[in-house]
């Protein structure tokens, strides 16, 4: 493995990582989504078909940047986030 190799595989490792970091997002209206998915090909496409299945559901397109195999063959990459309910306690005014 060549140094370029390692630097190039250490940094996919990092995306990885703070992709990993990224689970929960709160909108403009203050709604809370939940990152159920990360990915692209027909395997977003079936989750994504599950997911609406089940609530409300928020795509995201994201850069493949250092994703070799999205950006070699031009293949998107998403997430899919989940709406989540709120509680009483988050719709009752203070």
């Amino acid at each position: 493995m060549s140094k370029g190799d390692r630097e190039d595989l250490k940094f996919v490792q990092e995306r990885i990582a703070r992709e990993s970091e990224i689970s929960e997002r709160i909108d403009d209206q203050g709604n809370r989504w939940r990152k159920v998915y990360f990915g692209g090909g027909a395997h977003f496409q079936n989750w994504l078909k599950q997911c609406r299945e089940l609530g409300e559901v928020l795509v995201e397109e994201i850069s493949p940047t250092g994703f070799g195999c999205y950006e070699e063959t031009g293949e998107k990459l998403y997430r899919i986030w989940m709406k989540l309910e709120r509680n009483a306690e988050e719709e009752s005014p203070a």
